[in-house]
């Protein structure tokens, strides 16, 4: 299997979100996956969506657009991670 620019750079992208998810938390996350789901599996609510957006765009050095952020967006670690890499 040969792994891809791609694939490497929506690896740093999903170790991020697990960082700034940590962060936004309180607490390790061991078991965060691509499919992992943010508001039924880790319980955001719109306070930590929002610290989370932030960490992200420090960490990833990139602004997200609030326009063109949808609920579907935010749906799992790996729909977000998806969003992040078609902004940058």
């Amino acid at each position: 299997m040969t792994v891809t620019a791609h694939d490497t750079a929506n690896a740093q992208i999903v170790s991020a979100i697990v960082v700034a998810l940590e962060e936004v938390l309180g607490q390790e996350l061991t078991d965060v996956t691509e499919q992992t789901r943010l508001f039924d599996d880790l319980s955001l609510d719109s306070t930590s969506v929002l610290g989370l957006l932030m960490a992200l765009e420090d960490a990833l050095d990139m602004q997200v657009d609030p326009e063109g952020l949808e609920q579907s967006h935010l749906e799992t670690v790996g729909s977000l991670a998806a969003f992040i890499a078609e902004s940058r």
